[in-house]
């Protein structure tokens, strides 16, 4: 301003007046337009995603040119220069190409070009260094002082119009004052009662309330405790959040067959009526198989992800649809947690919300390791024992625990409870004389065989087994590697009613292995089913074999697996043998597979604390950290 100021002096004191007063003017209008402070997020970003983006960031990048991250604009494109030169917008290929009359070489390529103003608010951004600035969703509020206001405050009026309550009510009467409005008067004390009841609970008060507070009785506070004590209150509210958790009592897809989801339901009212903190209510939801010795609840907290659709038609690939579901968790959670689209992300790096595409897959990470791999019985289920086969359950954790350790009686406490860890036999291959029936079951023909890579046997005696079986004698010999291996195992097969758990010798083998099944069976046709396999599971042997007792308490842990119970499906997470690697899908295609990633979250979000677990429980601890940056 002072070189400015110094001269105009010099035009006032060398030439006329008149010309001074017009360079003068000149120079001060261009010192007040450059000097504006160009904003980036409300200035500068709706340009270029409304004109640029659709050639120049997501998924094209004509020209090595991308607009979506500050990096990207700011690189060296295909003709080995950068199109923004930041505190030159003349010397800008950017600009340049915004201003010329070629219509093959002028930007946006076949489209009208950007008017004056347009072109000239880039420009001067440029000149001012092009700061790219941050979303303005992703930026803390400025803590505001509230608007004072002289009023009483009253919650019924007794006479005068009172309306501030709270201070929030400050900035709304503010505002009306502002917009020259007046508040309306406050309602009546049976309307007040009736939207109180409505709002907190749904339905209207029950006549003794309602009698109460219009004569006195009752305080306005005293109705809002009472209300929030009803049962309906968490009813109520649980209705919204169960639409973020895509409650259904089916499964979806084309057979839509039934869901028994219930529990979760109820566990959310109850979360809303014992009022649970919201760190907890998340936790519990998105991680709750991973907290120490989790319990029964916290498992079916879980549930909140099992409410993916599952597809049991025929024909259908299981691991697609297993894909589908956890990209599903992924967009949920970013969606119902952090209010944004992070599904976009899938495919191309995001237009508005500053997230790259590799993001969505280190995302991705923290959920690729749940044991559901869309099975038909939606495994794992957590079951509910009445009082007797509880009473037997704790009889066989008590046992594991006084011969072995406490580790060995949790992994059985928990194989009771869900089933886990256990080999799906959909993931067999390799087939002679046989099929995945259904594309679920391991079923072989007469003279079949198939192979299952890389199993744990954890060095143990015996093979668990569910099956069933629509004829009799066949046998199925299993063997170590290939069909030339030892034999680890080998059993008859007989016509079952319904689906059975059996326990099978096996050889004990202290590696991984590939098991290569052979099924015989010289009394059927060509292509006729043997037994159809839903899944085998490999436990450490029960100690204290020679304890008296011995064969009862394994005959009782295998009548509790057969047992009926009750179920719903929850998350567990894999086992470290078990674990999959998660890699990025080439334009989000699940079949084009590109480099591995790990689990972390956008770096324009809060950093992930190194203490935090890279799994499920991390995440969560992330999603309700309060330190943002």
């Amino acid at each position: 301003m002072k070189i400015i100021v110094g001269v105009i002096e010099l035009f006032f004191s060398k030439k006329g007046k008149g010309l001074a007063y017009l360079v003068g003017l000149w120079l001060m209008y261009s010192c007040n337009t450059a000097s504006e402070k160009i904003d980036f997020s409300t200035q500068i970003k709706p340009i270029l995603n409304t004109k640029c983006i659709t050639c120049h960031g997501g998924v094209k990048k004509n020209g090595g040119f991308s607009l979506l991250f500050q990096d990207e604009a700011f690189a060296k494109t295909e003709s080995g220069k950068p199109a923004i030169i930041p505190g030159d917008a003349s010397g800008s290929e950017f600009i340049k190409r915004l201003k010329e009359d070629d219509p093959e070489l002028r930007m946006p390529y076949e489209k009208p070009q950007l008017s004056d103003e347009e072109i000239q608010l880039l420009s001067d951004w440029i000149d001012q260094g092009a700061q790219w600035g941050q979303h303005w969703a992703y930026t803390l509020p400025d803590k505001v002082p509230v608007p004072t206001i002289e009023q009483k405050a009253s919650i019924i009026d007794e006479g005068g119009n009172n309306f501030l309550q709270n201070e929030i009510d400050n900035f709304v009467l503010a505002r009306l004052e502002n917009e020259g409005i007046s508040p309306n008067a406050l309602a009546d004390k049976n309307i007040i009662i009736r939207r109180l009841a409505f709002d907190l609970t749904g339905l209207p008060p029950k006549e003794s309330l309602y009698s109460d507070f219009m004569e006195g009785k009752l305080s306005y506070e005293n109705v809002v405790d009472t209300l929030l004590t009803r049962k309906t209150f968490g009813e109520k509210w649980a209705s919204w959040w169960l639409d973020l958790a895509r409650y259904a009592d089916t499964k979806g897809y084309e057979k839509d067959n039934g869901r028994n989801m219930w529990r979760y339901r109820d566990w959310v009212i109850d979360a809303f009526n014992k009022d649970m903190h919201y760190d907890q209510f998340t936790i519990e939801q998105l991680a709750g198989d991973l907290l120490p010795n989790p319990s029964v609840d916290q498992l079916i907290a879980t549930a909140f992800h099992r409410n993916t659709m599952n597809n049991d038609e025929g024909g259908t690939e299981d691991e697609e649809f297993r894909v589908a579901a956890v990209m599903d968790r992924v967009n949920t959670t970013y969606s119902v947690w952090q209010s944004t689209t992070m599904e976009c992300v899938q495919c191309h790096s995001h237009p508005y919300d500053p997230f790259k595409f590799e993001e969505y897959y280190k995302s991705l990470a923290f959920f690729n390791n749940t044991r559901d791999e869309d099975t038909p019985d939606e495994s794992p289920n957590i079951r509910f024992f009445d009082e007797d086969q509880l009473k037997r359950r704790n009889e066989v954790v008590s046992w594991i625990s006084k011969y072995g350790s406490q580790d060995m009686a949790q992994s059985y406490a928990n194989f009771l409870l869900f089933k886990e860890p256990k080999y799906l036999a959909h993931n067999a291959q390799n087939f002679m004389n046989g099929e995945l029936a259904d594309t679920k079951y391991l079923a072989l023909w007469k003279d079949g065989s198939c192979e299952l890579k890389n199993i744990h046997t954890k060095d143990a005696s015996f093979m668990f087994m569910e099956y069933s079986a629509p004829l009799n004698g066949t046998v199925m010999t299993i063997k170590q590697d290939n069909d030339e291996g030892q034999i680890l195992a080998q059993f008859k097969i007989d016509k079952t009613e319904g689906r059975i758990i059996r326990r099978i010798p096996f050889k004990k083998i202290d590696r991984p292995v590939d098991l290569y099944f052979e099924a015989k069976n010289d009394n059927i046709k060509e292509q006729v089913s043997t037994s159809f396999i839903t899944w085998f599971a490999f436990l450490e042997d029960i100690p204290g074999a020679n304890e008296v007792g011995y064969d009862i308490i394994n005959q009782t842990f295998l009548n509790l697996l057969n047992s009926k119970t009750d179920k719903l499906p929850i998350l567990v997470e894999n086992n470290r043998e078990m674990s999959r690697a998660t890699r990025i899908f080439e334009r989000g295609s699940w079949l084009s597979l590109s480099d591995t990633v790990s689990p972390n979250t956008p770096k324009s979000l809060n950093p992930f604390k190194e203490e935090w677990p890279e799994n499920r429980l991390g995440l969560s601890k992330w999603l309700v950290s309060k330190k943002t940056r």
